[in-house]
C-alpha cells in the first residue's frame, strides 16, 4: 500500500532527484529506498536494550572471543 504525500525540496535536491530518477515511478522508488535506509539506522537510545543484553553476557562473549583468537596463527 502506498500513500501520496507532498514534500518540499530545495532546488539542488530536486535537480539531482530528477536527474537520477527521471520518471515519477523511479522517483517514488528512490525516495522510498532512501527513507528505508535512513530508518534502518538506530535512533540513539533505541538500541539500549540490545546493549544491556550484550553487557549482561560480556564475560561469556569475551571468553568466546579469546578462545577463537587462540586458534589464529601468525601470518
Amino acid at each position: 500500500m502506498s500513500i501520496e504525500t507532498v514534500v518540499a525540496l530545495p532546488d539542488d535536491l530536486k535537480a539531482v532527484l530528477h536527474r537520477r530518477a527521471p520518471s515519477p515511478p523511479e522517483r517514488d522508488e528512490l525516495i522510498a529506498a532512501a527513507l528505508r535506509a535512513y530508518f534502518a539506522w538506530p535512533v540513539p537510545g533505541e538500541d539500549a536494550s540490545d546493549l544491556a543484553i550484550i553487557n549482561a553476557h560480556a564475560a561469556e562473549l569475551n571468553a568466546e572471543t579469546e578462545d577463537a583468537l587462540s586458534y589464529q596463527v601468525p601470518l
